[in-house]
């Protein structure tokens, strides 16, 4: 049980004050809080925001806690919530309700500087799970019917009830459920936190302004097209009088190195946009402007807008933005479906579904290693349905090239308007709807990366709704695709949605994505892959109990809390598992049955993204797939591309090989061996080798092609594979790419069934298609043992080591080195070295060949790095690198 602990019942809890700067035009975010249930204080407002109360058994936390988030940095349970079925248990040990049944209450002092005449302090709240009172220095600022839903930005000017040094601003955070408001939900991703995620999730911020405040700074750009040789910015920043006398104000920056100067009148309380155009500055008219690529097709310069009020010679107030140049578009195929153009150019859609923490932390290093690993898998877009991030992860998505297709969530509140039997929505709703729309809008429209919004998920949203939406972001100077839903549906204002949601969501076989019908490689999935991702033996046995991780490899039909705690038809792993025991053998051991998971997980995740690859030109045109999941939010053994502990494994290298910018192939349905060119660079002189190799390494096919030009942003045919006699049951292709000086571009390897997967369409449901006929490649078992030498080096690049790997299979060994998968410990018996990029992993080799790999990863404490090489066949090896040099023991 993971029973809950109180903080020290006798002492007032310590905790660090907020310390405002005296400078105009300063945001202050809330670092600290003290939190406690309403239910143990049961003060009012009005004394719980007044200095010297006592906060005994309060919690200290940081300043974007949720409650459940807060309790895990004070340790408060006694028991690893991500363990097991750990979460179930979360409770009071003395109580038989549940912790979250009653507000919370957020508490915290701030300091304020002594201000000059005419300053203005405001409070700005940033997004609070799921509404919140507002209390300052003992006077309620605001109610919880006024400050209500996850996303909206409420600012409330509060100079009358603060004064220079200590104040107390308290808010009483009321208890949640998403079916019922517009917060957060879960769906099945993983369960549903025991708070719902309540608290102030984005944070609270302390504004310090003169008369005449600052907001919504944006740069709209205009590029011409297809030159890109010119581009209009239009500047806009909304500018608001908080005296009650007039001014005028003197509003002055630059903007991508033009200077900008307008002065405006404003009535006592009144909110003008200020706007600055060619028309007025003609510098706003740029000449060879630098402009923003995905990364890929080129560079993702930002360009920076700074603005100042002043009055009476004074600075009042100040904004910045950072923005980029460029141009999005999208259209329909003639099937239906949407393609998106970036620069004139069209591009195909390669991405993952983005989950946050579940219990929302705030982790800027976490996020920071994540953004690695999307460039390092070597996708261009994230998909966030619903749980939308903070300024930062757009900032990051801005500066690594990184596209974002951002939208409202499905299920729960969100859509309950939207389908047959679903409870309509209140005018409080729509206005917490409308408030959100306007929220995001300006939060996303001044990064380059956002490339559109989903009004809809898995359903689109009724006229009403959908009429609110759409008139909201045209008045927030909303540029992008409006998507109605990530499902084929419409509305009058977007028209169709160009997308598809057909599923799968569960086992299926990698021939499944070279299909002409449901998922398969054409148009745009906007959610989909084979379901189970079994994450590497050290993970499971961290996320399972021992119990657990007998269930996952004997029992197939066993529910796993792991796979999914609420929705029975993920809750478990039978299609995987009777998937994996008919292609590869029944597991004999938990090792084993994560083994085959990892051959598995592998080779289907490639094939998704490569039969899109495959199809990016062709006359039934796949535009976008967004895998499902890119990441977790718990540990789980469903849908990620990188699993919760952030320790790369099939899934993940499948990915990464197929998603490289230039790529060989093959084709599980035309048996095509394909060329694939994600930059927008035509390529010449490259050269390719074709192998079919039988299971005992002999070549039964062979052939070697020179002076192959592959054109940017295509995927053309390169040569297809003849019938081959005498071939066995389970076999291999080995692809080779190299430029004209021999440079290895592409190398990939397939292991492949003579006996073929065979799919009952008929009987397809909304998440899976079964099988009456599996592969077979029970054969790989009987791989003779095999012989690898490891040779490693370490050397330090700032704060991060890179450690280079050759792993080489003599000419001497009896067989295949199958599925070689490489990691590094920090000392012998060490922790993995986590997160780290590797150039490429999970390796295959025949006698004679050898490979190097790369990984970079932080540099912590005195050992040695220990590189360590498990395999399909292979006997464990273990090489300790120094500074300069490995050594085998």
């Amino acid at each position: 049980m993971a029973v809950f602990f109180a903080p020290d019942a006798h002492a007032q809890t310590p905790y660090a004050t907020t310390k405002v700067p005296v400078d105009a035009g300063t945001v202050t975010g809330v670092d600290h809080w003290l939190i406690q249930d309403s239910a143990k204080a049961q003060e009012g407002g009005a004394d719980i925001s007044a200095t010297g109360f006592v906060t005994k058994e309060w919690y200290p936390v940081s300043g974007r806690a949720t409650v459940m988030a807060g309790l895990l940095e004070n340790h408060a349970f006694k028991n690893d919530v991500f363990y097991s079925d750990n979460l179930r248990a979360v409770q009071v040990p003395d109580a038989s309700g549940n912790l979250f049944v009653t507000p919370w209450w957020y508490r915290a002092d701030i300091t304020l500087p002594k201000n000059p005449a005419g300053r203005h302090t405001l409070l700005r709240a940033n997004g609070l799970i799921a509404s919140a009172d507002v209390w300052l220095n003992g006077h309620q600022v605001a109610d919880h019917a006024d400050v209500a839903g996850a996303y909206p930005v409420y600012e409330f000017d509060v100079t009358r009830w603060v004064h220079a040094g200590a104040n107390v601003l308290a808010m009483q955070i009321h208890p949640t459920d998403p079916r019922k408001s517009l917060s957060i939900g879960w769906v099945d991703w993983n369960p549903t936190p025991p708070d719902n995620n309540m608290g102030p999730w984005r944070g609270v911020d302390i504004v310090q302004t003169g008369p005449v405040a600052l907001s919504y700074p944006e740069v709209l750009s205009a590029l011409s097209l297809p030159d890109l040789s010119h581009a209009t910015l239009t500047v806009k920043v909304t500018a608001k009088n908080l005296d009650t006398v007039a001014h005028d104000t003197t509003i002055a920056g630059t903007v991508a190195g033009v200077a900008l100067q307008q002065t405006v009148h404003l009535e006592p309380g009144q909110t003008q946009i200020v706007s600055f155009s060619p028309a007025t500055t003609p510098g706003l008219a740029l000449a060879h402007p630098k402009i923003w690529w995905p990364v890929g097709m080129g560079d993702h310069p930002l360009y920076s807008l700074e603005m100042t009020a002043a009055v009476e010679g004074a600075t009042s107030d100040r904004a910045t933005a950072t923005f980029g140049i460029r141009s999005v578009s999208s259209s329909l195929t003639k099937q239906g479906y949407r393609q998106f153009f970036i620069n004139g150019k069209p591009l195909l859609i390669r991405g993952g579904g983005w989950a946050p923490d579940m219990f929302l932390r705030d982790d800027p290093a976490r996020m920071d290693a994540e953004f690695n690993y999307v460039l390092n898998l070597g996708l261009n877009t994230i998909r966030s349905e619903g749980k939308l991030e903070n300024q930062r992860f757009y900032d990051l998505a801005d500066q690594n090239g990184i596209l974002v297709l951002a939208g409202w969530e499905c299920c729960d509140k969100w859509e309950s308007a939207a389908k047959t039997g679903g409870s309509p929505w209140t005018a409080a709703d729509l206005k917490v709807a409308e408030n959100s729309m306007a929220s995001e809008a300006r939060l996303l429209r001044n990064h380059p990366s956002v490339i559109g919004f989903y009004i809809g998920s898995d359903n689109a949203p009724p006229p009403p709704i959908a009429k609110m939406y759409v008139d909201t972001l045209h008045a927030e100077d909303w540029s992008l695709p409006i998507i109605s839903a990530a499902a084929d549906q419409g509305t009058a204002e977007t028209g169709p949605s160009g997308m598809k949601m057909a599923g799968p969501y569960d086992w299926i076989p990698p021939a499944y994505w070279y299909a002409d019908k449901l998922g398969g490689a054409f148009g745009f999935d906007s959610e989909v892959s084979a379901g189970a991702d079994i994450p590497r033996l050290e993970d499971v046995q961290r996320m399972l109990s021992p119990q657990e991780q007998e269930a996952l490899w004997k029992y197939p039909n066993a529910r796993q809390y792991h796979a999914s705690a609420d929705w029975s038809e993920f809750a478990v792993l039978t299609p995987f598992d009777n998937a994996l025991a008919h292609r590869y053998g029944a597991p004999t051991s938990l090792s084993d049955y994560v083994a085959k998971a990892q051959l598995d997980n592998y080779d289907n995740v490639r094939a998704q993204f490569e039969a899109f690859n495959a199809r990016m030109n062709a006359a039934k045109p796949a535009t976008g797939v967004i895998y499902w999941m890119l990441n977790n939010a718990w540990p789980s053994l469903h849908w990620h591309l990188y699993d919760y502990f952030m320790n790369p494994a099939g899934a993940y290298f499948g990915a990464k090989k197929a998603n490289e910018l230039v790529h060989i192939q093959y084709s599980y349905d035309s048996k095509d061996i394909v060329l694939v060119n994600h930059t927008l660079d035509d390529v010449h002189g490259l050269q390719a080798g074709i192998r079919v190799r039988d299971l005992d390494g002999s070549v039964l096919y062979e052939k070697h092609l020179q002076g192959i030009d592959l054109a940017g942003n295509h995927a053309q045919p390169l040569a297809t594979l003849p019938a081959i006699a005498k071939l066995s049951p389970t076999y291999f292709i080995e692809l080779d790419l190299t430029a004209s000086d021999g440079k290895p571009i592409s190398r990939n390897v397939y292991w492949l069934s003579t006996r073929t997967d065979v799919l009952d369409w008929a009987k397809s449901s909304w998440y899976l298609t079964p099988l009456t006929q599996y592969a077979d490649l029970t054969a790989l078992a009987s791989l003779p043992a095999a012989t690898s030498e490891v040779h490693a080096t370490t050397r330090r690049e700032g704060n991060d080591n890179v450690t280079t790997v050759t792993l080489s299979v003599p000419q001497s060994s009896k067989a295949v080195a199958l599925f070689q998968h490489v990691s590094i410990r920090r000392g012998a018996n060490g922790d993995l070295a986590l997160p780290i990029r590797w150039t490429d992993n999970d390796i295959t080799l025949w006698p004679g060949e050898s490979i190097v790999l790369t990984a970079q990863y932080a540099a912590q404490g005195t050992a040695d790095p220990v590189v360590e090489v498990t395999g399909w066949n292979v006997s464990t090896q273990r090489v300790t690198t120094g500074a300069t040099r490995g050594t085998v023991h």
